[in-house]
């Protein structure tokens, strides 16, 4: 037997119907317990009372049948929890066993706390040459025996194989340093107990901070949602803003998305409602403008300033730019024209007296070709200004309607569709979730999600859905 800490251990390893702790079930147990009188082994089946997917059927070769006459996990709660308390909880992705655990428990009205330890962080640390950690290479790296993979005591037992392996392999000093990292107890804020972050899932999501009288001070999102809201509070904090959070945080609230357009999304929607005190502030977009091209009256090619609140950027096309001002939009309009000697009197940055024929300040210092003293055909100008302003052209929604954008983790849990129309962003919804045929206010073009989508759509491999919906309700012009 091999245990260095001289505490009682349990390597523990749980099947599931998906990913997500808070709706997911278990559907297997298995345990390895370590103490002072062995090594000893327990297992279950457990009715998860909820279907078991094709997908996870095939993983983990666990079926409705096998679990149809399994106990609930209520009926073993108590002897579970016995045999869990005052060990130190050994699992791989520590915190998908402990927070399913954690969840399961609460559900039968008790409460489970532990601590852990992550093989796959212990694995990082003792053997950063390698790049992979998950358990598969575990087993294939240090030739751990496996009876059966994706079955819980058979990963159970494989990771107290890897337990027992770098205990032969490695000196006992690199162990204890590495378990001494790993161990250390959590710094947080005087004002935020330990129980509120017990939980904070490493999966993708957005966190919120809130202070007294429930204030939302900060909204963040992130790939691993623990790691990122505890880094907030690390000793050797990078921003000022994190002391300010450290100082009035008291609770911390957590929503998991499929995946990172729904945890953008997210983020984007929360700032915007609670207008959280440490958020960079978002201007409302009343202000927000685009140069649109369009003919003037000498048959060249000008551009006019237009407004989000008077048209809909999501489907108005020959624009040009998004400014949350109108003095943002010409200095940029200024600085294209330097750049590329544009005329000024063209572009509507300089008028010339009424009735006189004048050229533009910049073609005296030969900054401009010459449109405006009949030195440039307007052709020529209209194709220079063209190509300068392709690089900032706002793409138009290229769907003929509403759009729902499917996400899926990535190990094939939780799925989520996103509803989009226009660049604006009409919600999420799960599979099992009807969407709903009717949006009572369709929001306008929302520069934060036009942003984010366009990122996201240039990527390969998008599952698109088309969604019929009622837009007959008013819609809203405000913008972000």
């Amino acid at each position: 037997m091999t245990n260095p800490l001289r505490q009682p251990l349990v390597f523990v390893d749980l099947e599931t119907t998906g990913a997500n702790a808070s709706g997911d079930r278990i559907t297997e147990i298995g345990i390895v317990e370590v103490s002072e009188q062995g090594v000893s082994e327990w297992s279950t089946l457990v009715n998860p009372q909820a279907p078991i997917s094709p997908f996870i059927q095939r993983l983990t070769g666990i079926s409705d049948e096998m679990v149809s006459s399994a106990p609930a996990f209520a009926e073993i709660a108590g002897a579970l929890l016995e045999r869990l308390r005052g060990r130190l909880f050994i699992a791989h992705n520590v915190r998908f066993d402990y927070g399913f655990l954690r969840s399961e428990f609460k559900r039968a009205g008790m409460d489970f706390r532990a601590d852990v330890l992550c093989t796959v962080k212990l694995s990082r640390k003792l053997f950063p040459q390698h790049h992979k950690h998950n358990l598969d290479a575990l087993v294939e790296r240090h030739q751990l025996p496996v009876t059966s993979r994706h079955r819980a005591l058979a990963d159970a037992q494989a990771i107290h194989a890897f337990w027992c392996r770098i205990h032969e392999e490695l000196p006992s000093e690199t162990i204890q340093s590495a378990l001494h990292e790993l161990l250390k107890p959590l710094r947080l804020p005087p004002g935020l107990d330990v129980s509120t972050v017990e939980d904070l899932p490493e999966a993708h999501g957005v966190y919120l901070f809130y202070g007294e009288k429930d204030a939302p001070l900060y909204v963040g999102k992130s790939s691993n949602i623990r790691r990122s809201a505890l880094a907030h509070f690390a000793a050797d904090r990078k921003h000022h803003r994190d002391a300010l959070i450290a100082e009035q945080i008291r609770r911390v609230e957590w929503i998991e998305t499929a995946g990172d357009l729904g945890a953008q999304l997210t983020e984007s929607r929360l700032i915007k409602t609670l207008k959280p005190a440490h958020n960079p502030h978002r201007k409302g977009g009343h202000e927000l403008c685009s140069w649109k091209l369009e003919p003037a009256e000498n048959g060249a090619m000008t551009v006019r300033l237009v407004y989000a609140r008077e048209l809909d950027f999501g489907i108005e096309p020959g624009l040009y730019g998004l400014f949350s001002s109108k003095k943002k939009a010409v200095d940029a309009l200024r600085e294209i024209a330097a750049a590329h000697r544009l005329c000024l009197i063209q572009l509507g940055l300089e008028h010339p007296p009424q009735g006189k024929r004048a050229s533009c300040s910049a073609y005296p210092h030969q900054h401009c070709k010459g449109l405006c003293a009949g030195k440039e055909a307007p052709g020529q100008h209209d194709i220079r200004l063209m190509g300068a302003l392709a690089r900032m052209a706002v793409q138009p929604w290229p769907f003929p309607g509403t759009v729902g954008i499917r996400e899926t983790a990535n190990w094939g849990g939780m799925t989520e569709i996103h509803l989009i129309d226009r660049w604006g962003y009409l919600g999420t919804f799960r599979p099992e979730q009807e969407i709903p045929h009717v949006i009572d206010v369709r929001p306008g073009f929302e520069l934060e999600i036009y942003k984010i989508l366009t990122r996201y759509l240039k990527q390969a491999r998008i599952d698109i859905i088309p969604v019929a919906l009622d837009m007959s309700r008013p819609e809203s012009r405000d913008s972000v």
